[in-house]
C-alpha cells in the first residue's frame, strides 16, 4: 500500500484539533470512534486498538477507518504523534509561569484572561492541598449512613447544592437541597432529626440566614459540616467538620471553581462508599432516560 503523505511535524494536539473540526461530518460510527478518542486521548499511546475499540463499543476496524479519514495510513500511524509526545515528556508544555505570562500579552482583556487562569489554578491547588482524602471520606461515609442529609446554599451556592443533591439522589436516598423556592433555610429543617447532617456553605459577605440555620441544626442535634472561605467564618466556628475553600478571583464575584471541585470529589466518594446497588441505581436512572429518548443519539444527526 502506498504511504499517504502525512507531515512528520503533525502533533498530537493538531490531530485532536482536526478531529474536533471534522466531528460533525463523520458517519455515526466514525463519530462514535472520534468522540471516544477525543475524550480519552491520554490512552491512545498506551492502549491497544482492541481495548480502545471496546471502550468505544465499536469494532477495531472503525478506528482504522477513522485514522485513514484523517490522512493516516492506519491506526498505528495515527498513534505515532501521541507516542512521540509521551517520549518527549513535558517538553511540549511550557512551564506555568511562562504560559501565564504569555496569556497577559495583548491588552487589558488578555491580562484579565491570564489572571482568571492563574487564580482558577491556584484555587484548585488550594482546595486539594488544604484538605485530604481522609476528611472527604469521613463526610462521604456520614452521608451514606445518615437518615437525611440537607445541603444548604443560597445565591450562587444554591445551584451547587441542588446539583449535588440531584446527583447524590441517584446513588443514595435522603439527600435534599435547601431552601426550597420561596422558603427560608430554617424551613427546610422542620423535619430534621438528631443524627441527620447539614452541609452548609456561605462565603464573604456571609449570609445571616445560613448562620441561623446552622444554629438551628446544632440545637436539633444535627452534624454540621461547614464550607466557607475563611477559618474564621461564622459557620466554620460552629461546625463539627470544616472545609476552607479558596474563592479568589480578579472579578467582583467569588470564584466557584474550587467549591464545585469539592462537591464533585465528595460525590465521587459517596458513590465509592455507597452499597453495591448505588452504581446499579445510577445505571438504571440513565438507562430509563435513554429508553425515554431524553438523550441525543448519533443516528439523529
Amino acid at each position: 500500500m502506498k504511504r499517504m503523505n502525512v507531515p512528520s511535524e503533525r502533533s498530537a494536539a493538531a490531530v485532536l484539533e482536526e478531529i474536533r473540526g471534522r466531528l460533525i461530518s463523520f458517519t455515526p460510527e466514525l463519530h462514535k470512534a472520534a468522540t471516544h478518542v477525543l475524550e480519552n486521548s491520554n490512552l491512545i499511546s498506551i492502549t491497544s486498538i482492541r481495548n480502545m475499540a471496546q471502550g468505544a463499543d465499536i469494532k477495531p476496524n472503525t478506528l482504522v477507518r477513522m485514522a485513514r479519514a484523517l490522512g493516516f495510513e492506519g491506526y498505528e500511524d495515527f498513534r505515532r504523534p501521541f507516542r512521540e509526545q509521551v517520549m518527549r515528556g513535558r517538553d511540549d508544555f511550557p512551564d506555568r509561569a511562562r504560559w501565564l505570562q504569555s496569556l497577559s500579552k495583548g491588552g487589558k482583556l488578555a491580562s484579565l484572561y491570564s489572571q482568571m487562569a492563574s487564580t482558577s489554578i491556584e484555587n484548585i491547588e488550594g482546595l486539594f492541598t488544604g484538605t485530604s482524602a481522609t476528611e472527604i471520606k469521613k463526610l462521604a461515609d456520614a452521608i451514606v449512613s445518615a437518615r437525611m442529609t440537607y445541603v444548604l446554599g443560597v445565591g450562587f451556592a444554591s445551584s451547587i447544592a441542588r446539583n449535588f443533591a440531584y446527583l447524590a439522589s441517584m446513588a443514595v436516598g435522603g439527600v435534599v437541597a435547601i431552601p426550597r423556592e420561596g422558603s427560608l433555610p430554617i424551613d427546610g429543617l422542620v423535619h430534621a432529626e438528631k443524627g441527620d447532617i447539614l452541609v452548609a456553605m456561605t462565603f464573604k459577605p456571609y449570609r445571616r440566614e445560613i448562620i441561623e440555620a446552622v444554629e438551628v441544626a446544632r440545637s436539633y442535634g444535627l452534624k454540621v459540616v461547614g464550607i466557607s472561605d475563611s477559618p474564621a467564618s461564622p459557620i466554620l466556628v460552629r461546625a463539627d467538620q470544616r472545609f476552607v475553600i479558596p474563592t479568589n478571583t480578579p472579578q467582583f464575584f467569588p470564584s466557584t471553581v474550587a467549591v464545585t471541585a469539592l462537591f464533585e470529589t465528595i460525590m465521587a466518594f459517596v458513590v465509592a462508599e455507597a452499597k453495591t446497588g448505588a452504581v446499579n441505581n445510577i445505571e438504571r436512572f440513565h438507562q430509563r432516560r435513554h429508553d425515554l429518548g431524553i438523550y441525543w443519539k448519533d443516528e439523529q444527526r
